[in-house]
């Protein structure tokens, strides 16, 4: 199975929303949501939705993360969610995305392989300042984009390896 820049974004996405603080399967949710809201941009997707305004530079550096009833905020990155039951899950389309979401999207395209590449991710993460981390532009400029293409070849080969 291949690993593309859809399930980097998607590990990348969830490392990133794991080390500033969410819970490991909200942070899934985060990054399987990011990475479908990626994709969609890409291919021009315009969301009808009318999104809350911008989070400035100062709000931010205040309440790095904002959890506000029907949308999320990590840094300027905002994410709309839907509570099911107890648990709390980010929402595109109007279809929330899980933990299992992300386990068979993801995690199956790795095989027996997602904790080292998750282990990898959060380690690259790692080298980043705070900033950069809650910045959508900063993360996907410095963290994402010159790294996708390695990563997915590298994690390709990883899940490849196993059989």
């Amino acid at each position: 199975m291949t690993v593309g820049r859809f399930q980097v974004m998607a590990t990348l996405q969830a490392a990133r929303a794991y080390l500033l603080g969410l819970p490991l399967e909200r942070a899934k949710s985060w990054g399987l949501n990011r990475a479908i809201f990626y994709a969609a941009a890409k291919r021009g997707f315009i969301s009808k939705e009318k999104p809350p305004p911008k989070r400035g530079f100062e709000e931010i550096k205040k309440k790095p993360i904002e959890d506000r009833p029907d949308v999320y905020f990590l840094g300027d990155e905002m994410a709309y969610k839907v509570k099911e039951g107890r648990r709390v899950y980010f929402k595109i389309g109007g279809e929330a995305q899980t933990g299992e979401d992300f386990s068979r999207q993801i995690e199956s395209r790795f095989g027996k392989q997602f904790e080292e590449a998750w282990k990898e991710a959060l380690g690259i993460l790692k080298q980043f300042d705070k900033e950069t981390l809650l910045s959508q532009r900063g993360f996907y400029e410095q963290v994402y984009k010159p790294r996708r293409d390695e990563l997915a070849s590298k994690w390709t080969e990883l899940a490849e390896a196993q059989k």
